[in-house]
């Protein structure tokens, strides 16, 4: 860099000597000079910032380079201890430079670290780790970067990506730089159930958040499986959690270049921020915020800031708002047109939130976050949909889940657990023998109907929780409608507005 600021001053020497030295003429090509200097320099410079000088700047850059250099600094906290992983107790939590450190001590994901001047290898889809360690042994980890490792199905269709120190004999001359980031990668897949919604956040994007939070947006989101209906979907998202454009890794056979690198992400549980295993203490209240920010417009130069919830003040209303989640194909409200009358005669204005048919595109998800946040009740059966509960307003609005008949403990752990810790009022209305469509399949009195919980053991089991899950899927899941007692829906309907109106007076 020095070489090429010497050069570009000497260039402006010998101009200035063979102009007149009209005084004038003289400043005009002096300052010339410096922005050809400027300009020059900033072109030629290619060795990696430590984060401690330009991560935190507002301004994001990618620059395209084919330098050699190796120097590679990343960001450390009070006590010396790299800042890639922000998970405590972890054994990543303190990271020497030019190390790589995995830790597979979690039943549903691994996640690995690597620390150093990080390169990528198109072909052998790896990451390789630079410079080359004097007499050191080649160190390689391998990794499948998904948060269900115990479902080996799936697990099989995830790429796995090799993470490894350099040979001995290559040398940086070899790997040269196409494309040079000042920012560490994250590797993920867009693959496994990611077209799924309910996986696409449980899986992937809370994940994602939870893992690199800590970064401000300073990373660069390298995934496998890419593909542009994932983009477009979850856009929003991608740009709130990365500055930078996507690094395509299946698809990019250029070789980018990385300050360090996270591959896979944490996982706490369904849908589930465990603030105690975070430094920054994080919950999954933040993560709504988080979503609240990227769906919503800035408040005005007139607000005074903090979080989207109190920048826009709502106007007092004499009736709440209740929405409810309108499914197609399977585990439908048959009788949803009476169930909104219901919910209008106890007091409730009604949405009707339409889901999109089973393969089809759902709505912009901006809009599907405005509806729901205009909610003060959401009101939907078990399913995917729900992961909209996360839209809602934390101490402020309640989600009631139907849960069909079978699927009751399924549902409280899917969303009724995760709904009540993001400070949620929580109910769940059970589906009974006679509201579900499997009555009229199986007869009351078929054991399908009349007792679940045995149903759903694995046959020759003795164990209560062995549960044949394709059988549960089959018919629990994928072959039930519900037709609600409205006498009963009544009851909860009722209980609901009840809190809303106490909440209102005081």
């Amino acid at each position: 860099m020095a070489a090429a600021k010497v050069h570009v001053l000497n260039n402006a020497g010998m101009a200035d000597a063979a102009v007149t030295k009209s005084k004038g003429k003289w400043r005009l090509l002096r300052v010339v000079a410096v922005i050809l200097c400027v300009l020059l320099y900033a072109s030629c410079s290619s060795v990696p910032i430590p984060y401690g000088i330009r991560f935190f700047l507002p301004s994001s850059r990618q620059e395209t380079t084919t330098s050699t250099s190796t120097s590679s600094v990343l960001e450390e906290d009070g006590g010396g201890a790299l800042v890639l992983d922000n998970q405590v107790r972890s054994p990543c939590s303190s990271l020497r430079n030019h190390t790589i450190c995995c830790d597979r001590s979690d039943d549903n994901t691994d996640v690995c670290f690597m620390a150093g001047d990080v390169r990528t290898d198109a072909a052998s889809l790896s990451l390789l780790l630079f410079p080359p360690a004097a007499g050191a042994t080649v160190e390689e980890e391998r990794i499948r970067p998904y948060t269900r490792k115990w479902e080996g199905k799936v697990m099989g269709t995830i790429h796995e990506v090799r993470l490894r120190a350099a040979p001995p004999e290559k040398t940086t001359a070899e790997h040269r730089c196409d494309v040079r980031h000042d920012a560490p990668a994250l590797v993920v897949t867009a693959g496994g159930y990611g077209s799924n919604y309910f996986h696409a956040f449980n899986d992937g994007f809370l994940p994602a958040w939870l893992t690199v939070q800590h970064l401000r947006r300073r990373v660069v989101l390298a995934v496998l499986s890419y593909n542009p209906r994932w983009a477009g979907r979850y856009g929003e998202i991608i740009s709130g959690l990365s500055d930078y454009p996507v690094v395509d890794l299946l698809g990019d056979n250029r070789t980018h270049c990385f300050p360090g690198a996270i591959v896979g992400t944490r996982f706490h549980g369904y849908l589930a921020v465990d603030p105690a295993r975070l430094r920054d203490n994080k919950t999954i209240v933040d993560f709504h915020r988080f979503l609240a920010g990227v769906y919503e417009q800035p408040p005005s130069h007139g607000s005074n800031g903090g979080t989207p919830e109190r920048a826009q003040q709502q106007p007092r209303r004499l009736r709440p708002r209740l929405g409810i989640v309108s499914r197609k194909g399977t585990r439908v409200i048959e009788n949803q047109a009476a169930v909104a009358r219901l919910a209008g005669s106890v007091g409730f204005d009604v949405d009707i939130l339409e889901t999109p048919s089973p393969g089809k595109e759902g709505p912009p998800l901006p809009a599907v976050h405005a509806l729901v946040r205009a909610c003060d009740v959401l009101v939907g059966v078990h399913g995917s949909d729900l992961t909209s509960f996360l839209f809602l307003r934390p101490g402020r609005a309640a989600l009631v889940q139907i849960a069909p008949l079978g699927v009751g403990d399924l549902s409280r752990g899917l969303f009724g657990a995760p709904a009540a810790r993001m400070g949620l009022r929580y109910e769940q209305y059970d589906v009974r023998g006679r509201e579900s469509s499997l009555s009229r399949v199986y007869g009351p009195s078929h054991v399908v109907v009349a007792d679940p919980e045995k149903a759903k053991v694995k046959q020759g089991s003795s164990v209560a929780w062995d549960w044949d899950w394709d059988f549960i899927g089959r018919v629990y899941l994928d072959g039930q409608n519900v037709t609600l007692d409205l006498a009963r829906f009544r009851e909860t309907l009722t209980r609901m507005h009840s809190r809303w109106l106490e909440q209102e007076e005081s």
